[in-house]
């Protein structure tokens, strides 16, 4: 009971997530919370907030143990962990109906068949993933003959990846990968940038560096100045770059970028910071980016394998692609032995505890760079290598890349600001 109080406050604490829930009142096992999950959905459906005043007009408030035992609910309230309530709740009320058939199977002698039949149906609670051939069929029927565009995903801004690639596609998730220093910040935030001017929702979940860095560098890299002046523009910047200063921060805002900078988050805590943002920005399409694979939290210690804690967070993020049917985008780092071969241009393999990334990866990048490993090179060249595309082509992209300012540039591109 304690876990439906959890879920049951949670949902009067973030209103948004009661038309997320997949549970009914029927699966709650208390009579109090029956009655109040079905008052908030009524309320909801109404286009009504959800609080003490408006339950207390809907019904009796006595019915749902009074306004000091729902003030007593919303003090256990945990968004981060609405999912892992909701599936508690739904595992204990198969876990009675399981009991609860086995009995009546057992007083009125039914045969096996039936019981297994009525077991399977206990799993049958959520139908929404289920198309009929048919159905899928009419919708393709008349496309030899009906000139259909393909609608582009979340461009990058850069013409011949976003010709390979059709930008980021919904329900999709994208590895890209590189070692160290060799520009994964800067072209996560090139991607973010170009996302916001495009009218998506870029929500950066940055998991090592801070948002005051993050935040300097979009600077930098918008109004092209070098950010070493980022730590102190009073002294540093140019008359002309405070000129232009109001401009860069105004194009920077327009990205409306979110950025999550805690350390040692879950997927599941990505989740609901996104579905919040989602339900705050509902005229927007999301992407999700990530920096990066292996400082996210697994929910399972693994015994402490790597490779069972990557398996797990990767399956988790194709996951989160398909439920919010939005790209999702992860930085990861590759294994040093990249550096140990002659031409250290990445393959499939260097993907650091890879696990199942590589299979559940839709696309996957590299970001190459002469210059990482010649210091004395002038080559500013920065390779973006389509090493796996599901629905696609694979190959090199050459940019041109700022390593002062973090901005990046291909040959058709001209600069936003």
């Amino acid at each position: 009971m304690k876990v439906e109080q959890a879920y049951l406050g949670t949902l009067l604490k973030e209103n948004y997530l009661i038309n997320d829930s997949g549970l009914k009142a029927s699966q709650f096992e208390q009579a109090w919370h029956i009655a109040l999950f079905a008052s908030m959905k009524n309320l909801v459906g109404k286009g009504n907030s959800v609080d003490i005043a408006t339950l207390s007009i809907e019904s009796n408030l006595e019915s749902f143990g009074g306004a000091s035992y729902i003030n007593d609910l919303i003090s256990l309230a945990n968004p981060q962990k609405v999912e892992e309530y909701e599936q508690l709740v739904l595992d204990a009320w198969k876990e009675r109906e399981k009991k609860n058939i086995l009995s009546i199977a057992k007083e009125e002698d039914w045969e096996i068949a039936k019981v297994i039949s009525s077991l399977d149906a206990i799993n049958e609670v959520r139908d929404d993933d289920h198309t009929s051939i048919a159905d899928a069929l009419v919708r393709v029927f008349e496309a030899p003959w009906k000139q259909t565009s393909q609608p582009k995903g979340v461009l990058t801004g850069i013409k011949r990846l976003d010709d390979m690639t059709n930008g980021f596609q919904n329900g999709e998730l994208t590895i890209v990968a590189a070692r160290p220093s060799m520009g994964k910040s800067d072209v996560m935030l090139h991607f973010a940038k170009q996302a916001g001017w495009n009218n998506h929702l870029p929500l950066i979940f940055s998991l090592e560096m801070p948002e005051k860095s993050l935040t300097d560098r979009l600077i930098a890299s918008t109004g092209g100045i070098n950010r070493m002046k980022m730590r102190d523009p009073y002294k540093s910047l140019t008359p002309s770059q405070k000129e232009n200063w109001s401009h860069i921060v105004g194009r920077v805002t327009e990205t409306n970028i979110q950025i999550f900078d805690g350390a040692g988050q879950t997927v599941a805590e990505m989740r609901a910071k996104a579905r919040k943002q989602m339900h705050q920005y509902p005229d927007k399409k999301p992407i999700l980016i990530i920096d990066y694979m292996t400082l996210i939290r697994p929910l399972h210690h693994h015994n402490g394998n790597a490779n069972a804690q990557v398996t797990e967070i990767s399956r988790d993020l194709k996951g989160m692609a398909k439920e919010f049917n939005c790209p999702v985008v992860v930085l990861s780092q590759l294994s040093r032995k990249v550096d140990e071969r002659a031409d250290k241009r990445p393959f499939l393999s260097d993907i650091r505890d890879s696990g199942s990334v590589e299979q559940d990866a839709d696309v996957v990048m590299f970001l190459y760079r002469e210059k990482y490993y010649d210091k004395d090179s002038d080559n500013k060249q920065l390779e973006i290598i389509v090493a796996k595309q599901r629905n696609g082509p694979i190959g090199t992209v050459s940019t041109i890349y700022n390593e002062f300012t973090g901005e990046i540039l291909d040959a058709y591109h001209t600069r936003a600001v």
